[in-house]
C-alpha cells in the first residue's frame, strides 16, 4: 500500500481541500492511514517535498545546465563558491573532465544577466574550462519513480499548448506560498487560504490557471531517489544529427524510465546535444534500459554520466530578494 501511495503523490496530486482523503477512498483506506505513511516517509527523507512545481522559464527566469572544469583539490571550494548562488537548484560531480554539473537560472530583473554570472562564477572558483548548455528544445521534465514496478515501459508524452496570462498580484502571492513543501495534515493547503483571505475555489482556480499557463508544471511530490531506492541514476548524453534532433528526442522521451530530456547545444569540445536521465534501482538496470534506448535512439555516440557525490538538490525559491543580493555582492569581481 506504500508504494500505491508514493506512485500517486507523484503523479497527479489531488487539488482539493481535502486531498488525503481521495487518495484514502481510491485505495480503500482511512485518511489516517494515508497520513500516518506519508509522514512516516517524511521523517525517514523518502519523500523530498510536496509543492507546486514551477516552470523556471514560464516565470521570466533565464536558466542553463552549465559544467565546470574544476582540478580536484579546488573542487570543495567552488561547491561553496557555487552553492552560493540562489540560482543553483541542482549540483553534482560526475564522472567526466567536466566534473561539475548545475543548473543555474538569474532573475527576470538580474542586471549582471546569465553568462555574466557563469563567467564570474568560473572565475571564482578558479575552473579550467566551462561550458553553458541551455535548452534548446524541451521533451519532457516529469520525475516520477516506479515505486510499484507496474509501469510500461513506454509512455505517452503529450504535447501541451498553453494559455497567455498576465500575473497578477494574488498570482504572485499564491507562486510564493506553493512553492513551499505542505505538511501531511487533513487540510493542507488551509494556512494559505487563510493567509491570502480567500476560498478554496478562487485557490484552485488560480492554480489551474497557472498550470493551463505552463507556469505551474504541475502538484505534486518528489521523492529522495536514493532513498526510495533508485540508487543508479545517469545523465546519458548523445551525439545525434541535429537535423533530425526533434524526432529523435521525441522518441527518448517515451522511457517511462527517463524523467529528463532535452536538446541542447553542441560545442567543438563537447559533441552532445541529447540529454536524458535514467533512473534505476541498480547500475545493471540503468546500463540495460540505455542499452535498450540506444538500439532505438539514432546517434553517433552515447555516454552515461553517473554522478559521484550530490552537493545541492533544493527547489529554487521565486520572487525573493536573494538574487539581487548577491549580485550586488559579486558585480564587481573583475
Amino acid at each position: 500500500m506504500k508504494q500505491e501511495i508514493l506512485s500517486r503523490i507523484q503523479k497527479k496530486f489531488p487539488l482539493v481541500a481535502k486531498p488525503f482523503q481521495v487518495i484514502a477512498d481510491e485505495l480503500g483506506i482511512t485518511q489516517d492511514e494515508v497520513l500516518s505513511i506519508l509522514n512516516e516517509e517524511k521523517k525517514a527523507n523518502i519523500i523530498r517535498q510536496t509543492s507546486a512545481i514551477f516552470d523556471t522559464k514560464r516565470l521570466g527566469y533565464k536558466s542553463s545546465l552549465v559544467a565546470f572544469k574544476i582540478p580536484a583539490e579546488k573542487i570543495s571550494a567552488a561547491v561553496k563558491i557555487i552553492n552560493s548562488h540562489p540560482g543553483v537548484s541542482h549540483n553534482y560531480e560526475r564522472n567526466h573532465d567536466f566534473n561539475i554539473w548545475f543548473t543555474m537560472a538569474v532573475a527576470p530583473d538580474s542586471i549582471l544577466g546569465l553568462d555574466r554570472t557563469i563567467e564570474i562564477l568560473a572565475k571564482l572558483t578558479e575552473a579550467d574550462d566551462y561550458i553553458m548548455l541551455p535548452t534548446l528544445k524541451l521533451f519532457k521534465i516529469n520525475v516520477k519513480l516506479n515505486t510499484t514496478g507496474k509501469d510500461e515501459k513506454k509512455e505517452k508524452v503529450k504535447k501541451v499548448v498553453h494559455t497567455e496570462i498576465e500575473l497578477s498580484p494574488l498570482h504572485h502571492e499564491i507562486i510564493k506560498r506553493a512553492q513551499y513543501d505542505i505538511e501531511f495534515v487533513e487540510e493542507p493547503f488551509a494556512k494559505i487560504i487563510d493567509d491570502l483571505d480567500i476560498d478554496y475555489e478562487k485557490f484552485f482556480s488560480i492554480l489551474q490557471e497557472l498550470q493551463d499557463a505552463g507556469i505551474m508544471r504541475r502538484f505534486a511530490s518528489i521523492l529522495n531517489h536514493r532513498k526510495a531506492g533508485f540508487n543508479a541514476n545517469a545523465m546519458v548524453v548523445w551525439d545525434v544529427d541535429e537535423a533530425n534532433g526533434e524526432a529523435i528526442g521525441e522518441n527518448a522521451a517515451a522511457f517511462s524510465a527517463v524523467s529528463h530530456c532535452y536538446l541542447r547545444p553542441k560545442y567543438p569540445n563537447w559533441p552532445y546535444n541529447l540529454f536524458t536521465m535514467v533512473h534505476g534501482k541498480t547500475t545493471e538496470e540503468t546500463n540495460a534500459i540505455i542499452e535498450e534506448m540506444a538500439s532505438e535512439i539514432e546517434s553517433k555516440s552515447h555516454m552515461p554520466l553517473y554522478s559521484s557525490r550530490e552537493f545541492k538538490k533544493v527547489r529554487i525559491e521565486y520572487f525573493t530578494p536573494a538574487f539581487s543580493e548577491w549580485e550586488e555582492k559579486n558585480k564587481n569581481v573583475a
